[in-house]
């Protein structure tokens, strides 16, 4: 997995993280924990392009040899890219959750819902618990 600072991500209790990028636009994945929860990852359904989506809203599927899990949108905004890769290779989740197998950007059309995912110190001692 390639060195990514995970101080700098926001996370949710949903298990997907955010990075934001300038312009408001907003990377989103899922966790480490997620993925080793879920295992071998075999299938990722992606949204559609120019979907505008509200926080908490259902808007992806990973499929592993073990379950499937929503994804769930951590803000609201517009989706402005796919990751295509993981329709050909999902197990790039696996591999590397926080760099190589993003899901999705968007468009962030609500910056105060950051303010409702935690930091990685948030997100761990919640996983502790």
């Amino acid at each position: 997995m390639k060195n990514v600072d995970i101080t700098q991500l926001r996370f949710t209790r949903t298990h997907e993280w955010v990075s934001v990028e300038e312009g408001a636009i907003v990377v989103v994945g899922i966790t480490q924990h997620a993925q080793e929860l879920l295992g071998d990852i075999v299938f990722v359904e992606l949204p559609e392009v120019g979907r505008e989506i509200s926080q908490a809203q259902e808007l992806a599927v990973v499929e592993s040899v073990k379950a499937a899990a929503d994804i769930y949108a951590p803000v609201s905004g517009t989706i402005i890219a796919v990751n295509d890769r993981l329709t050909m290779q999902p197990e790039s989740i696996n591999a590397d959750p926080y760099d190589a197998g993003w899901i999705f950007k968007l468009q962030l059309s609500n910056p105060k819902e950051l303010d409702d995912l935690v930091d990685a110190e948030q997100y761990e001692n919640w996983l502790e618990d």
